[in-house]
């Protein structure tokens, strides 16, 4: 018995392989579900700095399903340069499954700020008509009954909105079983993301609750916005019961520095950290050296090596796109582990808030290469894609 099992292991990825190709034999040759791909069809401006952007896939293809606060990784090819970058969805899930008139959006905001080139690129440059390849759906930002309280409170700031719009959809459509309230920062009353949809939501369906809390100085604001930052106390006069009782998630997005703040406010509460649920996309901002060196990068996939330059100052993944190597990147902040590759040779710095990897893989040298800086010259060994 033992020597047949051990022959029925030893054979397995035979077997699988010939699991494969009866698969294949018997596939659609022409199945609609292809690649992920879709037609911008519609930008419309959803503040003064903000704009939503629409996307229909391209025919006979079709929307993937995804949920609620889940994101979507785009192509870009900026400058001759291809690259990749995660949104939250905003449009509801319930809109991608409507059959001929289905739709995706996102929404970006304008930023001068040099490391978020890509959401200005798409702000300034996209056009309708313009054809993308899309990868979806990822991320575990989505409401989870098993997991997550009836109750909802969404903390979120900027364009970190976006997720939260679509979760709202959803419960208004009566797709989504749980109560959401919303405490959304923004610097003035002028430039709320989305506020139109935000308001209609709230009136349209009494388990969606919109506060929006505004931190510039200004006077005279409408009934039922609040003054200042998203703090401990307001946190709590916005959930029912004690936020230290587990009655209550507590769902935050928005920009990084938004989060150290928002966490700390919650410790205060001392809400159990099972329902304290976070986003984050982007690789942390501090790099390894303050000023740039440039450092030589070997990358072996399989016999072949490449040397190209790293600067110190970007994550290893941008010296990848930057030299047309494929490497898959999907949330861009160390998390997802799609740009998994092997450090053979060389230092990197690794910051704390972007180590997602598993501990097997930092045992044996395995790096996520959009959350990582070189320190030295390095071997990379990276899979082939």
């Amino acid at each position: 018995m033992k020597v047949n099992n051990f022959f029925w292991d030893a054979l397995g990825a035979t077997r699988v392989t010939r699991a494969r190709r009866k698969l294949i034999a018997h596939g659609d040759a022409h199945a609609p579900y292809t690649d992920h791909v879709g037609e911008l069809t519609d930008v419309e401006d959803v503040s003064p700095t903000a704009r939503r952007i629409t996307f229909e896939a391209i025919s006979p293809d079709v929307l993937p399903p995804f949920q609620a606060g889940q994101y979507v990784s785009l192509d870009l090819q900026i400058e001759g340069t291809v690259t990749t970058r995660p949104y939250s969805i905003s449009s509801a899930p319930y809109v991608a499954r409507r059959g001929a008139d289905s739709r995706l959006q996102i929404t970006v905001r304008h930023t001068d700020a040099p490391e978020v080139f890509a959401a200005r690129w798409l702000y300034e440059e996209v056009r309708v008509g313009d054809e993308f390849s899309a990868h979806l759906p990822f991320g575990d930002f989505f409401y989870e009954p098993l997991r997550d309280a009836r109750r909802v409170v969404a903390l979120a700031g900027g364009s970190g909105i976006t997720p939260f719009v679509s979760m709202a959809a959803e419960i208004a459509h009566g797709s989504l079983d749980c109560d959401l309230t919303i405490l959304y920062g923004s610097v003035s009353t002028t430039d709320i993301v989305l506020r139109e949809d935000l308001e209609a939501l709230a009136a349209s369906c009494e388990r969606v609750r919109v506060v929006n809390v505004i931190s510039g100085d200004e006077k005279g604001l409408p009934d039922g916005y609040e003054q200042g930052f998203i703090s401990a106390e307001l946190i709590r006069k916005y959930t029912q019961g004690s936020p230290s009782d587990g009655g209550t998630s507590y769902f935050v997005c928005g920009p990084a520095v938004m989060y150290t703040h928002v966490l700390a406010e919650l410790a205060k509460l001392e809400v159990p950290e099972r329902r304290i649920r976070t986003e984050v996309f982007g690789s942390p901002r501090k790099a390894g050296h303050a000023k740039e060196q440039v450092f030589e990068l070997t990358v072996k996939r399989g016999l072949e090596e490449t040397v190209i330059p790293a600067r110190s100052t970007e994550p290893l993944a941008v010296a990848l796109e930057r030299a047309g190597i494929p490497n898959h990147t999907r949330c861009r902040s160390g998390a997802c582990g799609y740009c998994r590759a092997r450090l053979l040779t060389g230092e990197v710095y690794v910051p704390e808030q972007g180590d997602g990897r598993r501990l097997a893989d930092k045992q044996n040298g395995y790096v996520h290469a959009c959350s990582v800086w070189p320190l030295s010259d390095c071997t990379l060994e990276v899979p082939i894609v």
